[in-house]
Order: structure tokens, then C-alpha cells, then sequence
């Protein structure tokens, strides 16, 4: 708090110095200039005692002391033992706040304190008028003014020893007590202000201090960085400030506090933690400091400290901390909750049935709170209906009808309603003969149904489209057959020999195209869904190993190998993929890729900003934005050396789940927490290791791999929490997994694993933990007959609202019903059918 600082600025105004400093009483100012002009003529000449400005308890002075002369800041005094005359300190100096500035570099509060000091001091003290002395940087460095309060404290410890019962105290009310005696102490007169010729005057009886330590440090640099009224003085605040004692209070009930917010809104969060003078507030989210981060939706802090949210969404869900800064021992939580208006999906949106057979409407809804589910019928509630005909299954979330008649025919509206919203859709039934041709199979043909529900599967011979209800092959595309618009073979022969095709990765582009990768060919092919034919190939780097669908912005990904080695590796991307002509090919500027991620969809989820890429060498991902294909950020991994291999994202608390590759040394190494609202690594996922697996509501995690025998399941709570459901031992390592839904229980999941060595299935309810196996599967396909084949074993679901999971064996394919759990059939003649793809329902 140096009052020279804006000398030279309010000089150039024709500010004088009494109005720089704030000085108001015209009589000062006037001394002050008169002072300046007689400086030299006072400063060489001493004065009698009876002139002295010093006060003094005697109204008339000794006789004796009449001739003796004493200097400036000193009064003359009779020896009580000799009665002879001597100089001594004044005791202290009429109050008057008119500042000097002294050769040693202090400030004085006038004129006479810096005569006291000199003498306190036995050194010689003139006053500077020139203006460099207000200008000059203060010699004392904060790190050594820090310094000096520690050793002052110090030394106070051993003056006052704790007290019995003192002890017994948090160390913030320790400190605050030794503060208030190192006060009292300065405090010599017992004014509640520490004035400078105070603080000055302990220096003196300080023996343990060497001013030499501490630089240009002394404790009249107290008022320098703490007096913040500016008036010469600290007060007890100040002097608790100076210290950093602070005493905070903070409501046992407040301790922990739980907002609700509708995602979309702002949230403000207020901290609790009270004091008067309380520091600045401190935010953090899974132990990361938020305050100097520079994040989009949390960007204001307020004059409050308070922590703003806009436009909350899912991930945002979870605990914040607020503590004064400092004082991280006494800590405010907040619980953020998220509550999400329901999204729904029916299936079929319109069916036609004869009469007699069964018809299912299914609705699927997801919501926070978790939706509740009702059905109408030509807007009539169907719960005064039920009967042995007509059934609600799985929680209301399946409308079964047992046998159908005419009479069923109808609008069936599913509609699902939490706390804050509700959604509705229609499923429409015809019951009509099957020889009439009407509106409802004109429809069922139009929309395509006849020739979606069905898994593609790409092998040595060709595709082979199979359908899961009929367990037949429907269209059988060989290798021969020609590409529409280029006319080339679907896997073309080469000289002396005809190799099977060689397929490597395929991804369905909103049930209209697929694309598939041909590595040896360098090309990717566009299969028409509606047509069941090859469209065109489109040319890429060489060896194309891996295709993603960023459905958010309708283009493919292609990570292109370059070489054998993955030397020259690299990732392009085809834009407006569901076009099925004209795309676009970009080349992306990222060189040594190894693997790419980008976070799926859901029904709340419907658009994804960020995904990530990775190096095998390199223990960092590097986070790109989809749209514009530029690198945003490195998030660096190297603390704790993990190198990564795969990724999943769950929206739920915005975790993002990284597989660390393996190493001699730590064979079973951890995976990593990455907060997606910081981009900051939160640390080891406890103590969970393989590939993560995200259910498609982002409720459950499921971890395993090829090399282990530990199966990991966790769930994310409704605060955003991870919390661990049980950890099973399985037979073997898994190969592959896929998730499907319950049809008992509503928003519940079933998961299938394929084992790496055997031909059966393990299936898992998530929510309970029971476990069964499916027998008499034939073996698995023997390791991968090309370097960019997929896993050992592949399993493929049917999306939402299928029941029909697939599975290879080495010279077939074995469907398995998920409604039963049971094998449905097995489809032969298909060999190295490693790449399926599953197109259908909405």
C-alpha cells in the first residue's frame, strides 16, 4: 500500500502530495510546503528542550536542563541517581498525519516520528524531498515480507507459549490468538493502531531479528502492504489480514447443499462459507480448481464468488467444492442434479397384422427422473382394457396384444412424463386380410421395412444380407458382382489366382447407406440398404483399416494404416456420407494417428462437438473438434504414463474412460478418468482395468478384456457419482461384448460376451448380476487371417429394439435370440464373415 506510486501520474495533473495521498486539512498541506522550503535550515542546527515538539508530563522543565542542548526526537531528562542532565527518546509524538519519507527508505507519519526513530535507532535519519523517494520499487520482495511475518510469528511462539486448553484448538484459532498477543505487544500504547515509530521501535528491542536477513524488510512494512484504509495505521483487521487469519464460520446444515436444474438453464451456485474477510472463494469439480480455467460454460464467478453455470447439460451433473482460499479444511459440497425431459422412441411406427397373430408396440423412453409410461388407444387410456388379450410388459415400456382383431386397429400413443416434461409418439396398428392391397402395406413397403432388420455380413465370399426372424440369407452379393457406377468387381481378381475378399471395418450411415472398407484395394464401398447393391468406391490412402460414423455431422472417418508398420498412417474424412453421391473426401492435417474415438449418440445425446485421437507412443489425446477438423487441445496422460488404447464417454457426469496399453512392467494397468467439463485427467478409475463399454443411456460401464479374467460393472448415479456394482470372475478373457436391452424391466440391460477361446456365450443381467451361459456353439474363428481384422470373435446387437444378437464361428454364424436367451440358429457356408453391420428399426 505505497502511497508513492502514483506521484510522478498526479504531479503531471498539478496534484500536490497531501492530494495524492488523501490528505484533506489545508494546515498540513501548508506545513508540509513550508517544511520543503526550510529542509536544509532544519536539519543542521539542534534545538533547546524547551522548543521540543515532543509532549511531556512537565509543565515547566528543570532548571538544570535550561543549556542542555538534545537532538531531534529527543528530550532532555535529570539522571534520578546523578540528578544530572541527559537526552532521551521522546516516548512518542502528537498525532498528526503528515508523512515523510526518510534516507533509510521509510515512511514516517510526520516530521517528529522520524527524529524519534532516528534516535530509537542511534542512526542519522534526514528527510528526502525529492521525488524519487516516493518513486523508487520498495526493496522488500513479497517472498521476503512473507519471510519476515513467519520468523515474527515464530519468535512470538516462544515469547507466549500456548496456554493449557490452547492446544486443544484447530490451528486457525492457534494462530489467531498468537496474532492478538504479537498485536498487543506492538501496541504500545494501547491505541488499537499500530503506528510506524511502534512498529519501528520493537525492531530495536528485537534482538533476534537482523534486518540483513530479511533484505530491505523491517516491520514498518507492515503498513506498506497491509494498511488498506491508507490512514498510517493498522488496525486489529488489518493486522489479522496481514497474517491471513481469517476466521470462517460455516452452518452445519449448509455443509452440503443440492441444486436441481432442468438441463438447458443456468444454475448459480452461492457458497456458504462466511467470515469477515473472508478470501477469495475457490470452485473445484473432481479436485480441479475451476476459478482460472478458461471453460465455455463455466466462465463468471460474480462478485459474490458465486459459480455459474449456463446452459447446463448432462455432464455438468455432479459435486462442487467451494472453500476460502487458504483454507481448504472447511469445504462447502454441492450436489448438482440434472433432470432431463423425456425423449421417446416406438417401434414399429406402423405395422399391418392379419388376424389372430401376436403384435407387440414397444416405447422406449429415457428421461431424469426415469419417465413413467402410458398408452392410449385412439386417445382412450388403455389401462381399463387390460386382459389376458391385452398386456403391458417390461414396466408399461411393451404393449402386447396376444391375438389381434379387427377392433385392434387403431392410433397407439405411448406417452412418458417425469418431473419436468413429458413426450409422446404414435404406433400405428392395421388389422387387415392379407389379400387386400391397402394404405397400411403400401406404407410398410414405402418406408422400407421389407428390406431393413437385417445384418450384413462381410466375408471371403462376397455379402451375405441375412434375415434374423426367418434365419435365412436373403441376398447373397458375390465377389464378381459389379459396382453400380464404376462397373468394377466387388472384389476384383488378381493374376493367377483369385483371393477371397478382404474386408476390414463397416459403419451404417442412418440406415440408408453402408460403408465398408477394403484395405488391400485402398478404397471404401457405398452400399445402397434400399437397393441391396454396391454404389460406388471411393479411393483413399492406402490400407484403410477403420471406419466411424460421426452421425452429428454426417461424415465417415477413415484411419488409413499407409503401411503395413503404420508408418505413414493417417485419417480422412468423407462429408455428407447419407448423400449417397457427391461426397467429399478431406485429408485431416494429423500425422501418426493409431486410433481415433468419437462419443456415440443417444436419444438425449443427439449431437456430438469433440472426439479424440491417439498415437501408440505418445501418452496423450488430443481433442478435435468434429466440425472444423482442427486440433483444440492436448490432454497430457504422462504423469501417469499411460499410453491410450481405447476410449469410451458416458454423458452422465461427462467421464471419459481410458484403456492404458500394457506394458512388461504393469501388465494390469488402471484406466484413467478424463473430466470431459475441464478436459483434466481426474486420476486412476480405482482400480479397473480392460476396455470400457458404455450401455447406450451412458448408465453402466463394463470393462473386460481378451487377457483377463475380471469382469468390472459400474453405474453412474443420478449425482453424477461412479460407483462400483460387482466385479465377477469369468471363465476366460472376453473377445467382444454387446448390450441388450431388458424385456422385463424398462431402461434395464442385458450384456453378452463373447469368450476368447470358447465357443459359449456368457449373458449378464447388469442391474441384479446373474449370469448364465449359451452352449453348444461351435469354435470361434481361429486368430485373424489379415493385421487389420477386428477382435478374435465378433458379436453384433440389432440396435433399440431388437432381440437378435450374432456371432461367428469359423465357417458359419450362429444367431441368438435375446428375448429367450437362446440360440436361434446357425446360418453356414459363411467363412471369415468378421465384419457385420445391422440395419433396421428407428
Amino acid at each position: 500500500m505505497k502511497p508513492g506510486g502514483v506521484w510522478l501520474h498526479l504531479t503531471l495533473l498539478g496534484a500536490s502530495l497531501p492530494a495524492v495521498l488523501g490528505w484533506t486539512d489545508p494546515g498540513i498541506s501548508r506545513d508540509l510546503n513550508m517544511g520543503v522550503e526550510k529542509s536544509q535550515a532544519e536539519e543542521s542546527r539542534s534545538f533547546e528542550v524547551t522548543r521540543r515538539e515532543g509532549k511531556s508530563n512537565q509543565n515547566e522543565l528543570p532548571t538544570s536542563c535550561g543549556k542542555k542542548l538534545c537532538s531531534r526526537g529527543s528530550r532532555c531528562v535529570l539522571n534520578r541517581e546523578t540528578g544530572e542532565p541527559e537526552c532521551q527518546c521522546l516516548d512518542g509524538c502528537r498525532p498528526s498525519y503528515m508523512p515523510v519519507c526518510g534516507s533509510n527508505g521509510q515512511f514516517y507519519e510526520n516530521h517528529c516520528e522520524l527524529h524519534r526513530a532516528a534516535c530509537l535507532l542511534k542512526k542519522k535519519i534526514v528527510i528526502v524531498h525529492s521525488k524519487d523517494c516516493f518513486l523508487k520499487g520498495d526493496t522488500c520482495t513479497m517472498a521476503e515480507y512473507t519471510r519476515l511475518k513467519n520468523v515474527l510469528l515464530a519468535l512470538q511462539t516462544q515469547l507466549q507459549p500456548l496456554q493449557e486448553g490452547d492446544s486443544s484448538q484447530d490451528p486457525a484459532s492457534q494462530k489467531r490468538l498468537l496474532v492478538e498477543s504479537l498485536f498487543k505487544d506492538l501496541d504500545a500504547d494501547d491505541s488499537s493502531h499500530l503506528s510506524s515509530s511502534e512498529l519501528a521501535q520493537h525492531v530495536m528491542k528485537e534482538q533476534d531479528l537482523d534486518n540483513e536477513e530479511f533484505m530491505g524488510c523491517s516491520l514498518v512494512d507492515l503498513l506498506h502492504f497491509d494498511d488498506y484504509n491508507n490512514d498510517g495505521s493498522l488496525t486489529l483487521h488489518e493486522f489479522y489480514t496481514a497474517f491471513q487469519v481469517v476466521q470462517l464460520s460455516l452452518a452445519p446444515e449448509e455443509r452440503v447443499s443440492i441444486t436441481t436444474v432442468t438441463v438447458g438453464l443456468s444454475t448459480v451456485l452461492t457458497c456458504a462459507v462466511h467470515g469477515d474477510l473472508r478470501p477469495p472463494i475457490v470452485w473445484k469439480r473432481n479436485g480441479l480448481t475451476l476459478n482460472f480455467l478458461d471453460l465455455e460454460d463455466i466462465n463468471d464467478f460474480g462478485e459474490d464468488d458465486s459459480l455459474y453455470i449456463t446452459k447446463v447439460t448432462t455432464i455438468h451433473m455432479g459435486n462442487y467444492t467451494c472453500h476460502a482460499s487458504g483454507h481448504e479444511e472447511l469445504f462447502q459440497t454441492h450436489v448438482l442434479q440434472v433432470n432431463v425431459p423425456p425423449v421417446i422412441r416406438v417401434y414399429p411406427e406402423t405395422q399391418a397384422q392379419e388376424p389372430g397373430v401376436a403384435a407387440s408396440l414397444r416405447c422406449h423412453a429415457e428421461g431424469i427422473p426415469m419417465p413413467r409410461i402410458t398408452w392410449l388407444k385412439n386417445g382412450m387410456n388403455v389401462s381399463t382394457q387390460m386382459s389376458k388379450q391385452l398386456s403391458l410388459l417390461a414396466n408399461g415400456s411393451e404393449l402386447h396384444i396376444a391375438s389381434v382383431r379387427y377392433e385392434d386397429t387403431g392410433a397407439y400413443t405411448c406417452i412418458a412424463k417425469n418431473e419436468v416434461g413429458v413426450d409422446e409418439d404414435i404406433s400405428s396398428l392395421f388389422i387387415e386380410d392379407s389379400a387386400r392391397k391397402t394404405l397400411a402395406n403400401i406404407l410398410w413397403r414405402e418406408e422400407g421395412l421389407s428390406v431393413g432388420n437385417m445384418f450384413y455380413v462381410f466375408s471371403d465370399d462376397g455379402i451375405t444380407v441375412i434375415h434374423p426372424v426367418d434365419c435365412e440369407i436373403q441376398r447373397h452379393l458375390k465377389p464378381n458382382e459389379r459396382i453400380f457406377m464404376s462397373y468394377e468387381e466387388i472384389c476384383p481378381q488378381a493374376e493367377g489366382a483369385t483371393p477371397p475378399c478382404q474386408w476390414a471395418s463397416a459403419v451404417n450411415v442412418r440406415n440408408r447407406y453402408i460403408y465398408v472398407a477394403q484395405p488391400a484395394l485402398s478404397r471404401v464401398l457405398v452400399i445402397d440398404v434400399q437397393a441391396q447393391k454396391v454404389l460406388q468406391s471411393i479411393g483413399v490412402d492406402p490400407l484403410p483399416a477403420k471406419l466411424s460414423y460421426d452421425k452429428s455431422h454426417d461424415q465417415v472417418w477413415v484411419l488409413s494404416w499407409g503401411d503395413m508398420h503404420k508408418f505413414q498412417a493417417s485419417l480422412q474424412v468423407i462429408t455428407e456420407a447419407s448423400a449417397g453421391q457427391g461426397q467429399h473426401l478431406i485429408r485431416t492435417p494429423f500425422a501418426g494417428v493409431d486410433d481415433f474415438f468419437i462419443p456415440p449418440t443417444n436419444l438425449i445425446i443427439n449431437h456430438i462437438r469433440f472426439g479424440f485421437i491417439f498415437n501408440k507412443s505418445v501418452p496423450a489425446v488430443h481433442k478435435v473438434d468434429l466440425e472444423t477438423l482442427m486440433l483444440l487441445k492436448t490432454i497430457s496422460l504422462q504423469s501417469h504414463g499411460c499410453v491410450p488404447q481405447a476410449m469410451a464417454h458416458t454423458h452422465l457426469g461427462g467421464y471419459y474412460f481410458i484403456q492404458c496399453r500394457q506394458n512388461r512392467a504393469s501388465p494390469a494397468t488402471p484406466q484413467l478418468l478424463v473430466d470431459s467439463v475441464t478436459d483434466s485427467v481426474i486420476g486412476p478409475n480405482c482400480d479397473v482395468t480392460g476396455t470400457p463399454h458404455t450401455s447406450p443411456d451412458g448408465r453402466f460401464i463394463v470393462s473386460a478384456a481378451a487377457n483377463s479374467p475380471q469382469l468390472h460393472v459400474q453405474e453412474i448415479t443420478r449425482w453424477g457419482e461412479i460407483q462400483t456394482l460387482y466385479d465377477l470372475r469369468v471363465p476366460q478373457g472376453i473377445s467382444a461384448l454387446a448390450f441388450q436391452r431388458s424385456f422385463t424391466e424398462s431402461n434395464q440391460y442385458f450384456i453378452y460376451a463373447a469368450l476368447e477361446t470358447e465357443p459359449d456365450l456368457l449373458f449378464l443381467e447388469l442391474s441384479t448380476g446373474k449370469t448364465g451361459v449359451l452352449k453348444n456353439l461351435k469354435e470361434p474363428p481361429t486368430q485373424p487371417a489379415w493385421p487389420w481384422g477386428g477382435p478374435h470373435r465378433i458379436l453384433r446387437d440389432s440396435g433399440l429394439f431388437g432381440q437378435y444378437l450374432l456371432t461367428a464361428a469359423q465357417e458359419s454364424l450362429f444367431l441368438i435370440n435375446g428375448r429367450q436367451n437362446a440360440l436361434r440358429c446357425e446360418v453356414s457356408g459363411i467363412k471369415r464373415g468378421t465384419t457385420v453391420v445391422w440395419v433396421g428399426e428407428v
